[in-house]
């Protein structure tokens, strides 16, 4: 099934992000996969909290992973479809108080072609 496909995907998604392993997390994102975070609309203003394409992913990541060494995330639940998988998670960085988020990847032919990121 499809959906199991996905939830696969996302623990992938998780795995490479705890480890801050870019590349393995690049990997899961088609070439031109747009992200929507309002963490990256607070940082980068100019571009509205989005971003297209593994370039400009790998450069708004890279810079997370250098400025939050801890960065973590625990996921809470999955709940996946045969289009998307709907991520609800706590975000954990050291000296910051825990966030709740949810983040929607959209996939398509095994890649993540939109992410959408939501904070409480």
């Amino acid at each position: 099934m499809i959906e199991k496909e996905n939830v696969q995907i996302a623990h992938k998604w998780f795995e490479a992000f705890n480890q801050h392993h870019l590349e393995n997390l690049l990997l899961l994102y088609s070439d031109t996969a747009q992200h929507y975070s309002p963490k990256l609309k607070a940082r980068q203003p100019e571009t509205g909290g989005y971003i297209t394409g593994k370039s400009a992913l790998r450069t708004w990541w890279k810079d997370a992973f250098e400025r939050l060494p801890s960065l973590k995330y625990t996921p809470i639940t999955l709940t996946a479809d045969d289009h998307r998988v709907f991520m609800e998670y706590k975000r954990e960085v050291v000296n910051e108080p825990e966030m709740l988020v949810a983040e929607v990847l959209e996939i398509s032919d095994g890649l993540i072609v939109a992410s959408r990121v939501y904070h409480g």
